[in-house]
């Protein structure tokens, strides 16, 4: 059902893979809301994954973009102003990967050269992008950006490895860089804490099925699926959150605030 939250705005959404991926979703609620769209990806991403197939969709322009890249986020950004005329709305920033995790490589023995670049792909690439809006003036009054971010920035979760720095470098930028976005433009900057979602990206993590039927029996409300996650994303691009920024926002069905559950106890004693 559309309530009509995003009449009238415009955004960019980073990281449609395919399907299964919470910005693939997240594309086609805001446009279900009344949002216009501009779609983006790493060039190898795009080679991998069905992009154009929600472009046709939506009816949004595909735009190329190397996170790492400042001549690529300014080319995004000036291309996505001259497609909306202007300045935008709303940007969701869902990017993230890690090369020692892809190699195989423990957090105890990480290639230091891999993780500079984690850190820039799933981190540093935040700030690149505000940036580049701060200095384009591309953002319109009271615009909101949203960050796809994980509890282990937090908590220990051995298996997400160096992923954990990069979320932990992530939800701090939102912070630093919300505040003065905060006193230029009364722009919002936020992450969201999602559950673990069977994503492609995240089905990737070793042990990912063990750990998300854990989370799920942690969970008072079960695990947050990836259609929620897009309602949440939505909320916070409309008019009804204003005022709600650098804030690290917990979407997990209340796995962030339990302790332990009855069925958790249950499975342990058996």
């Amino acid at each position: 059902m559309s309530y009509n939250l995003l009449k009238g705005k415009k955004g960019i959404i980073f990281g449609a893979l395919d399907e299964r991926s919470i910005a693939w979703i997240t594309a086609l609620r805001c446009h279900e809301e009344g949002a216009q769209i501009v779609l983006t990806n790493a060039p190898v991403a795009m080679r991998m994954g069905e992009i154009n197939k929600l472009a046709e969709k939506i009816s949004a322009p595909v735009i190329p973009c190397d996170v790492t890249s400042n001549e690529d986020m300014q080319n995004l950004i000036a291309k996505s102003m001259e497609h909306f005329g202007g300045s935008f709305d709303f940007v969701l920033h869902s990017v993230g990967m890690s090369l020692n995790m892809r190699k195989g490589k423990s957090y105890t023995e990480i290639d230091y050269g891999f993780n500079q670049k984690t850190l820039d792909i799933s981190a540093t690439s935040l700030h690149r992008l505000l940036a580049t809006c701060w200095k384009n003036d591309a953002l319109n009054e009271w615009g909101s950006v949203v960050a796809l971010t994980y509890i282990a920035a937090q908590r220990v979760f051995p298996d997400y490895s160096e992923m954990a720095d990069a979320k932990a470098l992530l939800e701090s930028i939102t912070r630093s860089f919300g505040y003065h976005y905060a006193l230029k433009k009364k722009v919002r900057v936020n992450t969201i804490s999602q559950s673990p979602t069977r994503t492609t990206a995240g089905s990737g993590v070793k042990g990912f099925d063990g750990f998300i039927s854990y989370a799920e029996k942690m969970s008072p409300l079960g695990n947050a699926d990836a259609e929620a996650c897009a309602n949440y994303v939505a909320s916070l691009f409309s008019d009804l959150t204003k005022y709600v920024t650098m804030q690290n926002l917990f979407h997990d069905g209340g796995f962030s605030t339990t302790g332990v559950t009855q069925s958790v106890i249950e499975q342990m004693e058996k």
